[in-house]
């Protein structure tokens, strides 16, 4: 009898995904539990510095002029991980095997030594720029205080999109991603929005920054998602 006790009481404990933001990730946009949408985009950098002085000016007003283009507000967010060297060192590993050379054999098997030790004594991280999008519909912002503290105190409701709707938001965020891509393209910048996978495995890597760098997330067909309604 305690141990049956037990057990259902762990299954009555709520799932750590009720306790996140996120209510579902699909056609590459971000749905929150609070019915407001969000594309995230990967920016490329640029060396300022290197630049020359007319070059820096260009790119500082074509900033400025973004910026004044914007009637909606953004997220630039720069994160920092640790190099993640293991797909470039097995990529090594094969190519050592299939070396017919025996000098090129063991050069490749030096070179791949020394890149092994170089990341694990130098902690090598390595950045991305990301530039979140939103769109808030308006019956959202007139939602009563009693509506929103009954959401932070029920993580696990979700509001889920009817496909209409969704699709109808969906475009007005795609209207907004337009505009910013093209603002981030006149400062010489490669831009490009993240797709559902993309999505999932930057969450991921984000919510569990240690087992993403020892364990990689696999193709989305093959992950299986619990309803937490």
């Amino acid at each position: 009898m305690p141990e049956e006790r037990m057990k259902k009481k762990a299954k009555k404990r709520p799932s750590t995904q009720t306790h996140l933001p996120i209510a579902e990730i699909k056609d590459g946009v971000v749905i929150l539990k609070d019915g407001t949408l969000r594309s995230v985009i990967l920016v490329s950098s640029l060396n300022f510095a290197l630049k020359s002085e007319d070059e820096q000016n260009a790119i500082i007003s074509s900033y400025v002029g973004f910026l004044n283009s914007l009637d909606f507000p953004i997220q630039i967010v720069v994160q920092s991980r640790r190099l993640q060297i293991k797909p470039y060192l097995e990529k090594l590993r094969q190519m050592e095997k299939e070396q017919t050379n025996e000098l090129l054999r063991i050069q490749t098997a030096d070179y791949r030594s020394f890149v092994e030790e170089l990341v694990e004594i130098g902690q090598i991280m390595t950045k991305r720029y990301y530039v979140i999008v939103p769109y808030d519909p308006l019956n959202n912002r007139r939602k009563s205080f009693w509506a929103r503290a009954k959401e932070a105190m029920k993580p696990g409701i979700t509001i889920r999109l009817r496909e209409e709707r969704f699709k109808q938001r969906k475009e007005e965020l795609d209207l907004r991603l337009r505009h910013i891509l093209g603002g981030l393209t006149s400062m010489s910048l490669t831009a490009i929005p993240l797709d559902t996978q993309a999505l999932i495995e930057l969450y991921y890597s984000t919510y569990n920054p240690d087992v993403a760098f020892s364990e990689t997330l696999g193709a989305i067909s093959d992950i299986r998602v619990e309803d937490i309604s």
